[in-house]
């Protein structure tokens, strides 16, 4: 079983506690283990970046630097919100030598923290784990699940070396690999809003009503998200797009509208598993998976 060092966040530890579940059960079936950053923070989301974005890359470089102390060369990073943070963050330290990011990690006696790999779970279990290993641990094949894998802005841009950019595959392979059909789906990548749904909520919905519009008319039965702030969007804001676009957003979905399940992809792929589903946190879900788990 190898080892990988593990910066959880603070979604997962909240809003979004049955992706951490689904993830750390999934992660041993494949022979991954977990370990910890000792004394974590926050990683500052994109807030920060917003007003001081060197104060915030020292706040978010902690952590990498604590991750390059405990030994741990990649680092598992669930959130692509803190994802992406954690990157921007590293790619201060690797210009820095000195200067206000190294000054204030110096100040807390932090060193290194650029030679750390920070590393998605997707990514890790696309390259890492591979295909045959995720289909050798299927007990239960999604036959009828249409699966519209929805990757959102922050893993595949700016940097684009986890997957493409602009049509990404894994999550779609490994959604096949579990049995599921995947949906052609364009819009995989398009924002969904982001914290918009809280601040300018006609503009958040909108964005919403777009990606699940969408989503419908592919086909899909089922979605799956690798961000927790997406998967909040996508699941707890569809009621209120409906209320919100009434008969324009009913005739996107057919005569009759149905929620739509949100999943978080290790959740998926943890049915497929064989997990229960106390496991992997499925009753959390605003929209439950009723007749997809039934199906299998």
């Amino acid at each position: 079983m190898k080892t990988y060092g593990y910066y959880p966040g603070c979604s997962v530890r909240s809003s979004s506690k049955s992706y951490e579940k689904s993830l750390l059960l999934v992660m041993k079936g494949v022979g991954v283990k977990l370990k910890e950053i000792e004394d974590w923070n926050c990683c500052g989301a994109t807030a920060y970046f917003g007003t001081d974005k060197k104060m915030a890359a020292a706040i978010a470089g902690r952590n990498l630097c604590l991750a390059e102390q405990q030994k741990m060369d990649d680092v598992v990073i669930p959130c692509t919100g803190c994802y992406l943070t954690l990157r921007k963050s590293q790619e201060h330290l690797k210009d820095e030598k000195k200067g206000v990011v190294r000054s204030a990690l110096d100040e807390a006696g932090l060193k290194g923290g650029d030679k750390v790999s920070l590393r998605h779970p997707v990514d890790v279990l696309y390259n890492d784990v591979g295909i045959d290993t995720i289909k050798s641990q299927v007990k239960k094949p999604l036959n009828g699940w249409k699966v519209a894998s929805y990757y959102g802005c922050q893993l595949v841009r700016p940097y684009g070396d986890v997957d493409d950019p602009y049509n990404p595959t894994i999550l779609d392979k490994i959604m096949t690999a579990c049995g599921a059909e995947a949906v052609e789906y364009p819009y995989k990548t398009r924002c969904c809003g982001g914290a918009l749904t809280g601040t300018v909520e006609d503009v958040g919905l909108r964005l919403v009503y777009i990606l699940l519009a969408e989503m419908i008319k592919r086909g899909a039965n089922c979605v799956v998200t690798m961000c927790p702030l997406c998967h909040f969007n996508l699941d707890v804001y569809q009621k209120k797009v409906v209320e919100k676009f009434g008969e324009e957003f009913k005739k996107s979905f057919g005569k009759h509208y149905e929620p739509l399940p949100i999943m978080h992809f290790t959740q998926v792929m943890g049915v497929a598993f064989g997990y229960k589903e106390s496991e992997l946190g499925i009753k959390e879900l605003m929209v439950e998976p009723k007749a997809l788990l039934r199906a299998v």
